[in-house]
């Protein structure tokens, strides 16, 4: 069976990044999407353990002195990061583990495992991305212009990321995501084991 490839969600707030791995999980059957942890209170309609795994910070620093977190960073005030057992459990068992992350943690996973698929998902404008935070309604005008400031920050390290996606219309944003993911699975880099193995074979002939 075929390793699991680990993929690396980013993007500014508001351009739907967490919209296209919800429908990525649900429209695909070889998806696992990681439940991130974090210290900030749960918006309305979110689960424990569904969304994220909400903590207090000391629960969170204990579960950092412990190792058993891939990465994490505080962004905005509150800590997020990614538990390591479910990532290396699904990726095992052959799932396309997809986390969602910001650019600090992004880079964090590339060093500790170089074979991590990045992606950046982008809007198709900076006025539209305004649009799109005023019109969740679930954060202060104030919270929304640290947002902002957030994202011209965060549009400085997009080059190193693998592939950008524009999502101007989710579907076809969805599609496009699923067949970069499909092609990078086959890079020559993601393959040494299986070129090696051929390599020997030949040598067999």
């Amino acid at each position: 069976m075929k390793k699991g490839l680990l993929v690396v969600v980013s993007g500014f707030a508001g351009t739907g990044k967490g919209t296209l791995m919800k429908k990525l999980v649900s429209d695909y059957d070889n998806y696992a999407l990681s439940v991130s942890m974090t210290t900030r209170a749960p918006r309305p309609g979110e689960t424990n353990g569904k969304e994220y795994f909400f903590v207090t910070k000391e629960e969170f620093e204990k579960t950092i002195s412990e190792d058993g977190l891939v990465e994490y960073a505080n962004y905005v005030g509150n800590y997020y990061g990614t538990p390591k057992q479910y990532v290396t459990d699904q990726l095992a068992a052959g799932m396309n583990v997809i986390l969602e992350i910001e650019i600090q943690g992004a880079l964090k996973i590339k060093e500790r495992f170089p074979e991590a698929l990045l992606l950046f998902v982008m809007p198709p404008s900076a006025a539209e991305l305004k649009r799109r935070l005023v019109g969740r309604g679930t954060e202060t005008e104030d919270v929304i212009e640290k947002r902002l400031k957030r994202a011209i920050e965060e549009s400085e390290g997009i080059e190193q990321y693998d592939y950008i996606l524009v999502n101007d219309d989710c579907q076809i944003c969805l599609e496009q995501m699923h067949a970069v993911i499909e092609s990078a699975k086959w890079a020559a880099s993601r393959n040494t084991d299986f070129i090696e193995q051929i390599r020997s074979e030949l040598k067999e002939l």
